[in-house]
């Protein structure tokens, strides 16, 4: 699996699939979220992390995640200068489902554990046993950019 690393101080992680119209994204939690009683974000165990994947403030973060991809993905940003992107379809604007969107353990730096999210987006008119175009793959970018902003999690 390729990563591409999205631009910013945020260290998400988006990882297209190969042979498969889709992505994997991780998005660690890297600062406090008041909001959601998130308060305590790096433990020294994974399984201080579950203690917080299961908490209702997490669960809050996770349903207004849900809310907010499925707007994105239903009507998604428009991408920033697309005359740099080259694809074979031109024609073509991705259509993604969310296939997965739940809690994950991100590691850290010095053994150091984060709460995160984990999306799987998946483009339904794209061919079955291709990996996504760079204008699709784009399109995730912009979509999870969004979603982190309007969450404020950056």
């Amino acid at each position: 699996m390729e990563e591409c690393p999205a631009e910013g101080p945020m260290s998400l992680r988006i990882s297209p699939d190969k042979q498969q119209p889709s992505a994997a994204i991780e998005i660690p939690l890297m600062k406090p979220l008041p909001d959601y009683d998130l308060l305590e974000m790096e433990q020294p165990t994974p399984r201080d992390i579950d203690a917080l994947l299961v908490s209702q403030g997490f669960r809050d973060l996770v349903d207004d995640a849900r809310g907010v991809l499925t707007e994105l993905v239903a009507t998604p940003p428009p991408l920033p200068n697309s005359s740099l992107l080259v694809d074979l379809d031109l024609t073509q604007i991705p259509h993604f489902e969310i296939v997965q969107l739940t809690g994950a353990i991100c590691p850290g730096d010095d053994d150091v554990y984060r709460p995160g999210l984990w999306i799987i987006l998946r483009d339904t008119i794209a061919h079955p046993k291709e990996s996504l175009g760079e204008i699709a793959l784009a399109h995730v970018h912009v979509i999870i950019e969004t979603l982190v902003k309007r969450l404020g999690l950056e």
